[in-house]
């Protein structure tokens, strides 16, 4: 964390956006559920009484400092538009990597938002979650130049999303194989999953 303490006069924007700093800060080096109104207002160098005109309670700030972590998800996964020359698995490393880039950075706060009975999920913060499912599987349908998508695509890309936050949630907990390897095995199962998926989406795979 910065030694330097923040100016006491701010702007009520800047000391909003100094808070969920704050918060964020203290999510690197505890889980997020552990951290109390306390230890922002301390760290943050601020009154109780101050933390409470800016958030009307501690789940407040939660979503405030995870919709942070979700905006610079959705900012940094993208794939290069149709014209690239970069290969499609190339691209989808790249975009991989980006993610894992901000995921590893805000570990402790990926695994709350995403754990299942974790305190500080809530309705807000799984809406939150879905707003980057939505924006990878939307992005993918875009650069497989699908405009009309089956069923059945959609499901594959949507399982796969699925399969890639346990995966996360695991590793991050484990680190059992090192993070180049996690890479090339999502890409693997994703390209696995849409193989499985065009053999069914045929008139000879289809259920009669």
């Amino acid at each position: 964390m910065n030694d330097a303490r923040p100016a006491r006069r701010m702007s009520p924007e800047r000391r909003r956006d100094h808070l969920v700093a704050t918060a964020l800060e203290l999510y690197a080096r505890m889980p997020p559920e552990q951290v109390t109104v306390d230890d922002v207002s301390r760290a943050a160098d601020v009154s109780r009484a101050l933390f409470y005109r800016y958030f009307p309670n501690l789940p407040a700030l939660h979503v405030a400092a995870l919709s942070t972590i979700v905006d610079e998800l959705i900012d940094r996964i993208s794939l290069p538009g149709s014209g690239s020359d970069v290969l499609p698995t190339e691209q989808l490393r790249d975009a991989l990597d980006a993610f894992l880039d901000t995921v590893e950075r805000h570990a402790r706060a990926y695994v709350a938002l995403l754990r299942s009975g974790s305190v500080i999920a809530t309705g807000e913060t799984d809406a939150l979650v879905d707003a980057v499912r939505r924006h990878i599987v939307a992005l993918l349908v875009e650069r497989s130049g699908l405009e009309d998508p089956a069923p059945l695509h959609l499901m594959t890309l949507r399982g796969w999303v699925a399969l890639t936050e346990g995966a996360l949630l695991s590793w991050l907990q484990e680190r059992a194989v090192p993070r180049a390897e996690l890479v090339g095995w999502l890409i693997d199962q994703l390209t696995a999953m849409l193989a499985v998926t065009a053999a069914h989406d045929t008139p000879e795979g289809r259920p009669g």
